[in-house]
């Protein structure tokens, strides 16, 4: 412990799908500065075992997808974890805490991290401190367990290493430095080429070929397929994802700044430097921007606000009304009333400073009190074989009436319903989690209910191009002719021998029956599905939400395990967990 007494170093290592994790590690990062811990934050994909086995003390923060399984940027990491040539003494210098992020409407809560916690015990490192975690279904979301966790965090770091003597705890109530310094620069323009976006190697620049209405113009719900061409050449499974940076509209920015009465600041140039190293900065940020382009790009003023965003206002309020009502939220007593202002009712950042209008917010603190706008992540609804240079998207437009009944819609799918033919925009690709069996006379069965179709149409695609003809889909939607997407293609698909379609539609039926959905018709389908899995050793791909659809489809293989394989209730149940484990049934779930 004697270096860490030294110097105070404290790594935090955060694996994220959507960039909670991030913004928690960040959180954990500002506290412990507090008490003089030279913090350093990475995200695990930059990390690898050994570089463990230099630290002293390690704070991990770890996201879980809603099947379960960890971050893919942990992956590598967890699969070096599990080495069965580890020696049970590899950590044993090593103190460590993990504080998880999950949901507890989902079927294995914070999951990742609790495989993570046993692990490191498992190697002989020390946990100084419990595992805390978050949970989604909290009022105050994941925070209404990180504070606390992180408080107790602090806490014991004082108590194994004393603050010295010359040194004093920075107040709780004091404001952090900001993370950056913005320098007004003559305005330039604005160069392309450094657009650190369209540098990126993993970046392609595609065109769209395609915006199309999928659902019937009657239809409450808008999806649309997106066809998307590129010069370069892109490679991409089954499975994978595109990654996309949104844009908030020019409207809802012009509005935002009007808010805040940066207007006439709003084509001011800046120049942006990094002051605070232990705090992260949005993806793919430049060098120099305008206020309107990091409005536009980087910053998300529509986003529900953290806790922390509250005290940020308390200090920079000019008004004692202001700052009385704020700091009445952030006390104990008024926690229910925030609550019911704020995260019940969805109100977003925007809303409430329109309403706190005496906060004056300096521009330097722009990166610490506004959230990133992150890039969104879409499965790939098309096979590269099919589909050469070509992405396709399958995608529902968010749009909804909160509870104070203002209408919302997702910044990201409202930008992708604007773009027109021959419009460009730079998309990523990521690794999913599906995998195809080698084997092509191998029988895949897809469950795919709404846009969960996107990779199930891709690995259809895939199989039937590769000469497999084995293939089941289990599609859900509410009715067949208003949602049922792609339908037209499953029907050519059928009539050429490719594939076996099994619909689901939930509001079709007979009034007062009940309400049919996939697993409902894989009940249905029980024998065969026996057959397919138990006999001719059929795999399983899941996609959709990651809220009930999953396990129930999961309990319906197993009842057809138990009713047409012989099997007790308790071996279905260890049969269907024994394909998870061999890879044949896989989840490519979201929230």
């Amino acid at each position: 412990m004697s270096s860490a007494e030294e110097d105070r170093s404290l790594l935090i290592v955060y694996a994220t799908e959507t960039g909670n994790a991030q913004d928690a590690a960040d959180h954990v990062a500002r506290q412990c500065r507090r008490i003089a811990f030279q913090c350093r934050v990475a995200n695990i994909d930059t990390f690898s075992l050994p570089d463990l086995l230099s630290e002293e003390v390690v704070v991990f923060i770890v996201s879980t997808t809603g099947s379960g399984v960890e971050p893919r940027s942990m992956t590598p990491f967890w699969t070096s974890l599990l080495r069965s040539d580890l020696p049970p003494d590899t950590f044993e210098h090593l103190y460590f805490s993990v504080f998880g992020l999950g949901d507890t409407a989902y079927e294995k809560f914070c999951w990742a991290a609790k495989k993570l916690s046993r692990r490191m015990e498992s190697l002989g490192a020390c946990e100084f401190y419990e595992r805390g975690e978050g949970d989604e279904q909290h009022p105050f979301g994941i925070d209404g367990a990180l504070q606390p966790w992180t408080d107790g965090v602090v806490k014991t770091l004082l108590e194994m290493f004393p603050l010295p003597a010359e040194v004093d705890i920075i107040p709780a109530t004091d404001v952090p430095p900001p993370r950056v310094s913005l320098k007004l620069v003559p305005q330039p323009i604005v160069d392309d080429a450094q657009d650190p976006l369209k540098t990126d190697l993993q970046y392609h620049k595609g065109t769209v070929k395609q915006n199309r209405r999928i659902t019937a113009e009657d239809w409450y719900q808008d999806v649309r397929h997106l066809e998307l061409e590129f010069e370069d050449s892109i490679q991409y499974e089954p499975g994978d994802v595109a990654v996309i940076h949104p844009l908030a509209s020019e409207a809802d920015v012009d509005s935002f700044l009007s808010t805040m009465g940066w207007t006439e600041h709003a084509g001011d140039t800046f120049e942006i430097q990094q002051l605070a190293i232990d705090q992260s900065l949005p993806d793919h940020l430049p060098q120099v921007a305008t206020l309107r382009r990091l409005f536009s790009s980087f910053l998300d003023f529509n986003a529900v606000p953290r806790r922390s965003f509250f005290k940020y206002l308390a200090h920079f309020t000019s008004s004692e009304l202001e700052k009385e009502k704020l700091e009445e939220f952030l006390s104990p007593v008024g926690a229910d009333e925030l609550y019911e202002y704020c995260y019940r009712v969805r109100r977003t950042i925007q809303e409430i400073l329109s309403e706190f209008r005496h906060v004056k917010i300096p521009l330097d603190y722009i990166f610490d009190v506004f959230p990133p706008l992150r890039p969104r992540e879409f499965s790939i609804a098309s096979s590269i074989k099919k589909h050469p240079n070509q992405i396709h998207l399958c995608v529902a437009m968010v749009k909804y009436r909160t509870k104070l009944k203002v209408p919302r819609k997702g910044v990201c799918t409202s930008y992708l319903a604007t773009l027109k033919m021959g419009e460009t925009l730079q998309v990523g690709i990521k690794k999913g989690l599906i995998r195809l069996p080698l084997k092509t006379d191998t029988p895949v069965i897809c469950v795919g209910p709404g846009t969960g179709i996107a990779p199930m149409r891709s690995v259809i695609e895939e199989r039937i191009k590769s000469g497999a003809k084995n293939n089941i889909l289990y599609f859900g939607c509410r009715s067949a002719s208003k949602d049922q997407h792609y339908a037209g293609e499953w029907q050519a698909y059928i009539e050429n021998e490719n594939l076996v379609y099994r619909p689901a539609y939930s509001r079709d039926g007979v009034e007062g029956e009940k309400r049919k959905y996939v697993q409902d018709v894989m009940r249905d389908d029980a024998e065969n599905i026996w057959k397919l899995v138990g006999e001719q050793n059929a795999w399983v791909l899941i996609s959709g939400s990651s809220n009930k659809m999953p396990a129930a489809v999961k309990e319906a293989i197993a009842f057809a395990v138990e009713t047409h394989g012989g099997h007790s209730a308790k071996e279905a149940t260890h049969y269907v967990n024994t394909m998870v484990k061999e890879g044949r049934l896989i989840e490519e779930c979201w929230s």
